[in-house]
């Protein structure tokens, strides 16, 4: 869709109001980022290209899903990968326009690599790490539900990452 004469007046009212809760977010989401400013400002640019092709139907949605990727992005070229609850992932899928071939893929693969490398881990130390950094539970709350001790979550936890990152390691991967 060619640039409309209201772009200005649409990017100023429904992207560039959320640029200060955008930066708040990506710093308080992502803390080991070094360049804040200059990822929102990439985000917005984004955004409007995305205007001036096609039809955006929540703007915000957009805005927060593309700053979430570029994010991503940046972390692993800096070969740092945050460990999210799956719960915070789901809560983020309001982007409404399918992604691409390739990210579908690449996604895929990885979610294949993270089961693979939870699969390989004991049994005990597998539950812990799924409800802990995949369903997002307290050390608290998954104490009580396996009926063991917070220290022992907290052992599995560290012990389980341990073990996921030699299962990569083995795999060549960062």
């Amino acid at each position: 869709m060619p640039p409309a004469p209201d772009n200005d007046l649409w990017f100023r009212e429904h992207v560039h109001v959320h640029a200060g809760p955008l930066r708040s977010w990506l710093r308080a989401k992502f803390p080991q980022l070094a360049d804040v400013d200059n990822l929102v400002q990439e985000t917005m640019t984004r955004v409007w290209r995305t205007r001036e092709r096609t039809e955006v139907v929540s703007p915000q949605a957009l805005l927060y899903r593309t700053a979430h990727n570029l994010a991503i992005d940046q972390m692993r070229r800096e070969q740092v990968a945050p460990m999210q609850p799956l719960a915070e992932v789901i809560e983020l899928s309001v982007y409404e326009e399918s992604p691409a071939p390739d990210e579908t893929t690449a996604r895929q693969q990885e979610l294949e690599l993270l089961t693979h490398a939870l699969q390989s881990l004991p049994e005990k130390c597998r539950q812990v790490l799924t409800l802990r950094k995949i369903y997002g539970l307290s050390q608290r709350e998954t104490a009580a539900f396996l009926g063991i001790s917070e220290h022992t979550v907290e052992a599995q936890v560290g012990n389980g990452m341990r073990r996921c990152a030699a299962y990569f390691d083995r795999l060549g991967l960062p």
